[in-house]
């Protein structure tokens, strides 16, 4: 069985930062694209942040990029978003998810999916 488990989240003030861990079990880790993934109540979900196993690529969306940084411990099976600057429009909540092939930041090529954990982030 998948399964992508989300941790991590939180509330914080505007400038805080938070690192959220996504643990994968039950697939070959080093074959799968991991991405971030946020939903805001009303809003449609939206790709944040991608590792690309297979080479090292890293994407991210523009509104993240300079603060958010994606890694990952293979060792661990674990992918972490570090966020850092943050604001109150990244409130939201996050979730991971796995995809088999090229995903990018593309959310419907994405195969397996964590619970997600929330993150809020006050003025």
């Amino acid at each position: 069985e998948v399964q992508l488990v989300e941790s991590g989240g939180g509330r914080v003030q505007a400038g805080g930062s938070l690192r959220l861990s996504c643990e994968v079990s039950g697939l070959s880790f080093d074959d799968y694209d991991i991405g971030w993934f946020r939903q805001a109540p009303g809003k449609e979900r939206e790709g944040v942040s991608c590792l690309r196993q297979s080479d090292g690529l890293k994407y991210y969306r523009d509104s993240v990029k300079g603060r958010f940084t994606i890694s990952s411990d293979n060792a661990k099976n674990t992918v972490y978003l570090q966020m850092n600057s943050l604001k109150p429009e990244d409130t939201a909540l996050y979730y991971c998810a796995a995809a088999h092939y090229r995903a990018a930041l593309t959310v419907g090529a994405y195969d397996y999916w964590g619970q997600g954990t929330q993150v809020t982030v006050s003025s």
